[in-house]
């Protein structure tokens, strides 16, 4: 997500490359929506846009390119605002900007198969299902493995995805995928975490790569990255005891 100025600039500067074209046709969009998807344009090309929806603000729009990258927009496509949408509520502050975030997170880690990624399940009811994007090489990520047991316990299952914090080049990326394509991924993720070795090549058709693009487009910045099921990160070693309060699931 967006954080600076800056940020948004080196995106429009990236532009001035070949792009991929608008992959939200306006034929999909209504009104005033359609029309700002086909304006959208820096120096003559067109923004790769991801998806534009409403705000309660008349006249403004949520635009996110496929980048990850949001902000809003006059329908022109004229003013640009970089940063957070509050509602002032009865409740307080709303941040509506990140309660997209949350309901973009879930939706798009929802197209992720079961078969794509590492599950650690306890034997008793499930009670909640969290999704962790995780890199074999941090230390962080082998102490919250050491809760995995406490939470699966709990009834809290652990979904991995793999992130690997330093790129496909890396040590990270070569032991995940390693894990993805051994026989056991589950033992295989242990053994790793235990910075033992593994014999198995990670040279099958794996989802590293794709997992670790999808994990940077939702805002994965480090690892551990807990997705709840609400779609809120948290980021960083959380203790199992915690997590647990904050998914409601105390005693």
């Amino acid at each position: 997500m967006i954080a600076l100025p800056r940020r948004i600039a080196s995106t429009l500067i990236a532009l001035s490359l070949p792009l991929i074209a608008l992959s939200l046709p306006a034929s999909a969009l209504a009104g005033d929506a359609a029309l700002l998807a086909e304006r959208l344009q820096v120096g003559g090309q067109p923004m790769p846009v991801a998806s534009i929806r409403d705000t309660p603000m008349e006249g403004i729009y949520q635009v996110r390119l496929e980048t990850g990258e949001s902000f809003y927009s006059d329908v022109e496509g004229q003013y640009f605002l970089v940063g957070d949408l509050y509602e002032n509520s009865d409740q307080g502050l709303v941040n509506l900007t990140e309660q997209s975030r949350n309901d973009e997170r879930v939706a798009r880690l929802a197209d992720v198969a079961e078969g794509e990624r590492v599950i650690f399940r306890g034997t008793g009811e499930s009670r909640a299902e969290i999704v962790v994007f995780t890199d074999t090489t941090c230390p962080y990520c082998r102490q919250f493995h050491e809760e995995v047991p406490d939470l699966n316990a709990m009834g809290i299952e652990v979904h991995y995805l793999a992130f690997p914090r330093v790129g496909m080049d890396g040590q990270g990326a070569r032991e995940l995928q390693q894990i993805w394509c051994a026989d056991n991924r589950s033992e295989a993720m242990t053994a790793v975490k235990r910075e033992e070795a593994l014999s198995s090549v990670g040279d099958c058709d794996n989802p590293v790569e794709a997992q670790y693009h999808l994990g940077m487009e939702i805002g994965v910045q480090g690892t551990p990255a807990i997705v709840l099921p609400d779609g809120r990160m948290v980021p960083g070693y959380v203790p199992a005891d915690r997590l647990a309060a904050m998914l409601g699931l105390e005693g």
